[in-house]
C-alpha cells in the first residue's frame, strides 16, 4: 500500500492541519516508509512462533515480568462500611427510585 499526494492533502484536510507543498512531499514519503516497513514485517513467515509475553524476553533470559501474585490482601470490611448507611437490605445499599 502507498500513498499518493492527493491523500495526504485529504489526510490534511480531515485534520485540520495547513500543510505546505514541502510538509505534504515530506509527510509522504515517511508514510509510504512506514507502510514499506509494515509490507517487510508482514511478508515474514511467523508460523509455528510462540507469542511473547514481553518482547524483550525473546533476547533476554534473565528478564522477570513484574507481575504479582492476583490473591486478595485486603479483609473484607462491607459491614463497617455499610454500617453508616440508611438503608441496606442483602449487603446492598437501597437509595431511592430517581427514575419512573
Amino acid at each position: 500500500m502507498s500513498l499518493n499526494l492527493t491523500d495526504i492533502e485529504r489526510l490534511a484536510k480531515l485534520a485540520q492541519l495547513d500543510l505546505s507543498a514541502q510538509q505534504s512531499s515530506d509527510a509522504l514519503d515517511k508514510l509510504n516508509s512506514i507502510f514499506a516497513l509494515v509490507e517487510q514485517m508482514k511478508a515474514i513467515d511467523t508460523t509455528g512462533v510462540e507469542p511473547l509475553a514481553h518482547p524483550i524476553a525473546a533476547w533476554r533470559d534473565d528478564l522477570a515480568l513484574r507481575l504479582r501474585e492476583d490473591v486478595a490482601t485486603e479483609t473484607n470490611q462491607r459491614e463497617a462500611y455499610q454500617q453508616p448507611a440508611p438503608s441496606v437490605q442483602d449487603g446492598l445499599y437501597l437509595v431511592p427510585k430517581v427514575i419512573e
